[in-house]
């Protein structure tokens, strides 16, 4: 069972930690599964529906944040008023319409609009998720399993493209569909026999427009939530953008055909290994000053990334632009979390909302900026390198601009929790 000083629970959750982690691994993991195992799949479907162009393919992964944007915000309440189970259940079930919807779609706006659909519905497990380990963690202990939980998640963007070039070998991009299917059910059926509800109706918090909308004003309004979220909304519709376009760039540019799953994986890597890092020096130097450190290192890389590209006619080496992005994608490692939680900091006592408007705002606001980038990409990885490289100093023009005096609330945070 399950045990620590920090727990806030009395009575003992049912599952052990090993199942505990690996089973919140596998929910929250439902979104980088949904994302990454298309990656491969991407022209085939271009080809097969009629896309309009290379752009109008990448819309697949670029408005499953749209309607993940969505989702957060309406399940975040959700499940504060109808509890943790609830709101998994529910979000599986509409990210099972999606799938379904995408499966059967004889045209690019069908699949696109059954995209939308299925990452609102993943957006329940998502953020349900977090509430529930909340519920039954806190400080060291909550810390302890994040940190195991992430160790099992960053697996899956490492895998899921090879995941669904396996498939590709042997049935077409539906039968990915299909696994999704497959495996949201398996992992529904684990969670709903083994894993209590952990939030009593007792301390859940009736649905309320009033309350909602001063809460939202509230997060709006406060400058330093305000500023630290869409710091995460630049940098991250940056990395949308690599994302979107990763099998273009990797099958189309480069031409690396089957190893694009490795390539990807490389990258990827380099993301998790920026979140192991971070967590052994966030307790010592700060989220704020580690973020900052970081911001400074994406801008200086996407600053070489760019003169690089200019210099190789817009296509540098192949190992040029693998060493660049995997380092700048561990310096934006260390970014995510940090700027969530320095965003978080203030939103203690509306925290489940918070995450919901935070999540929300964020990913909305990196979808057109995604979109926007994407949209010049047809030869060249050079609008991938600018938009790099300018929403990299707009996001350090937005940390800086918060001010030291946040420094203090975050090291005295860090002794609390």
């Amino acid at each position: 069972m399950m045990a620590g000083k920090a727990t806030i629970k009395d009575n003992k959750p049912k599952l052990g930690l090993v199942e505990f982690v690996a089973l919140m691994a596998f929910l929250t993991s439902l979104v980088a599964l949904s994302i990454d195992a298309m990656l491969p799949a991407l022209n085939q479907i271009g080809s097969d529906l009629n896309s309009e162009s290379p752009q109008h393919t990448h819309m697949i992964v670029s408005l499953f944040f749209l309607g993940m944007a969505l989702g957060q915000l309406c399940f975040g309440p959700y499940s504060d008023a109808k509890g943790r189970r609830a709101a998994i259940l529910t979000g599986l079930i509409i990210f099972a319409i999606g799938t379904v919807i995408c499966m059967y779609s004889q045209s690019m706006e069908m699949l696109l609009f059954g995209r939308v659909v299925q990452a609102f519905g993943v957006s329940g497990p998502r953020i349900a998720t977090i509430a529930l380990i909340r519920d039954e963690y806190a400080g060291e202990a909550m810390a302890r399993v994040m940190s195991f939980i992430m160790m099992v998640f960053i697996l899956v963007p490492m895998l899921a493209p090879a995941f669904g070039k396996a498939i590709l070998m042997f049935a077409s991009w539906r039968e990915i569909f299909l696994s999704f299917l497959a495996i949201g059910l398996a992992v529904g059926i684990w969670f709903f026999s083994r894993q209590q509800e952990t939030l009593p109706k007792s301390k859940r918090s009736a649905f309320s427009w009033h309350q909602l909308f001063v809460s939202s004003k509230f997060i709006l309004t406060h400058k330093e939530v305000m500023l630290y979220t869409v710091s995460m909304g630049f940098i991250f519709g940056a990395f949308l953008s690599y994302l979107s376009a990763s099998q273009t760039i990797f099958e189309d540019f480069y031409q690396v055909g089957d190893l694009f799953p490795l390539y990807f994986a490389v990258l990827a890597f380099s993301i998790g290994f920026a979140s192991f890092i971070n967590g052994t020096l966030v307790m010592r130097l700060g989220m704020r000053k580690l973020c900052i450190w970081a911001l400074y290192g994406n801008t200086i890389v996407s600053f070489i990334l760019v003169i690089s590209t200019l210099g190789f006619d817009g296509l540098p080496p192949l190992y040029v632009t693998v060493l660049l992005l995997s380092t700048n994608f561990f310096f934006i490692g260390i970014l995510f979390g940090n700027l969530n939680s320095m965003a978080m900091l203030p939103l203690g006592h509306i925290a489940g909302l918070g995450a919901a408007i935070i999540g929300c705002f964020s990913s909305g606001f990196s979808v057109p900026i995604a979109l926007i980038i994407n949209s010049f990409v047809s030869t060249s990885i050079l609008p991938i390198a600018i938009g790099f490289l300018v929403f990299a100093l707009l996001a350090l023009a937005c940390v800086l601009s918060v001010g030291a005096a946040s420094e203090l609330p975050l090291k005295s945070s860090r002794r609390i929790k």
